[in-house]
């Protein structure tokens, strides 16, 4: 089954999905991308050294977590005019249940989060 989203989640359910998600999660640089670049945002090159990894890893992982919806780019120019990316997590929950013989995997992303906080606000509003 493809994820959908739900209540400001994605939910995955189904073998493929859940593999997926997982295979990511399971992967060492890639974990270790998300917890360097939700410190703050962070680019390729920086990440290369925090991770002891080569830059094509890091690309390879970033456009991984990037399809994903776990990481966000945010480029830059820099002072000698030059272009800079910096990239940023996204991810604010992983949430995995088991239940009857059923794998099912929640992710939230802090862009649902504040779309959740947006919804909130104008309900309160509106019943105001």
């Amino acid at each position: 089954m493809p994820a959908s989203p739900v209540g400001g989640r994605m939910e995955t359910g189904g073998t493929e999905s859940s593999t997926t998600l997982f295979e990511v999660f399971a992967d060492d640089y890639s974990r270790e991308i998300l917890l360097a670049a939700d410190e703050q945002p962070r680019t390729a090159r920086d990440l290369s050294d925090i991770c002891d990894a080569s830059l094509a890893t890091v690309y390879r992982r970033i456009s991984t977590l990037r399809d994903h919806g776990f990481v966000e780019v945010h480029s830059t120019i820099g002072s000698g005019g030059e272009h800079r990316k910096r990239f940023e997590t996204t991810l604010e929950s992983f949430h995995a249940e088991l239940s009857d013989g059923e794998l099912e995997l929640s992710v939230q992303t802090r862009d649902e989060l504040a779309d959740n906080f947006s919804a909130l606000w104008e309900t309160f509003r509106d019943s105001t």
